[in-house]
C-alpha cells in the first residue's frame, strides 16, 4: 500500500508542479516584474511548496531567498510579508522549480508509514501558519499540494485574461 501512495503522491504532485512550471514559462516578460501581481503569486507559491517539502522546515533556507515585512508594509501586490529579496528571472524560478520538483518527488519516494504519521512542524518558526502546525507529514503534503493548485488556477486565470492563452491541465507528472 504504501509503495502505491508514494507513487499516487508523486503524479499528482509532479503534475501540479508542471503545470505551475507550464503556467509561468508562458508569462510574457512585461508582466514579470516587482510592481506585478503575477510575479509575487509565483514566488509565493514557489516558496511554500519548498517550505512545505521541508521536513521538518527548522532553519529553512529558501532557494531564491525572501525578507520579512511587517505587515503593515504589505505592498499592494504582494501576497503576503515574505517578499523575495530581489527581482528573480522566470529562468531562475522556472530552475528552482525544477530542483523543488526534484525534491518532491524524492520526498515522496522516501515516505514510509511512520513519516506520514509524524508531526510535520514541533515548534512554530516564521514562516509556519498557526493550523499548519498540527499536521502530520501527509496532511502537510496534502495541503501543499492542494495550495499549489489554488495558485496555479489563479495564474492561469489571470494569463487567460491578459493574453488570451492558458496553460493547458497537466493530468500526470512528467516522466524525469
Amino acid at each position: 500500500m504504501i509503495e502505491h501512495l508514494r507513487k499516487v503522491l508523486w503524479n499528482q504532485f509532479g503534475a501540479s508542479i508542471d503545470m505551475l512550471k507550464n503556467i509561468i514559462a508562458l508569462w510574457p516578460d512585461q508582466y514579470w516584474n516587482l510592481t506585478n501581481k503575477v510575479y509575487y503569486l509565483s514566488y509565493h507559491t514557489f516558496l511554500f511548496l519548498d517550505y512545505y517539502l521541508t521536513i521538518p522546515p527548522t532553519n529553512y533556507n529558501a532557494p531564491l531567498s525572501f525578507t520579512m515585512i511587517s505587515p503593515d508594509k504589505i505592498p499592494a501586490y504582494a501576497i503576503d510579508d515574505l517578499l523575495p529579496a530581489r527581482l528573480y528571472t522566470k529562468n531562475e524560478m522556472l530552475d528552482c522549480l525544477e530542483s523543488c520538483r526534484q525534491k518532491c518527488k524524492a520526498v515522496m519516494f522516501g515516505l514510509t508509514e511512520k513519516t506520514l504519521e509524524q508531526r510535520w512542524i514541533d515548534q512554530p518558526d516564521d514562516i509556519a501558519g498557526g493550523a499548519t502546525l498540527k499536521y502530520s507529514v501527509l496532511e502537510i503534503l496534502l495541503y501543499n499540494l492542494k495550495h499549489v493548485q489554488h495558485h496555479a488556477g489563479q495564474l492561469n486565470l489571470l494569463l487567460q485574461e491578459e493574453t488570451g492563452r492558458a496553460a493547458g491541465w497537466v493530468a500526470d507528472a512528467a516522466e524525469s
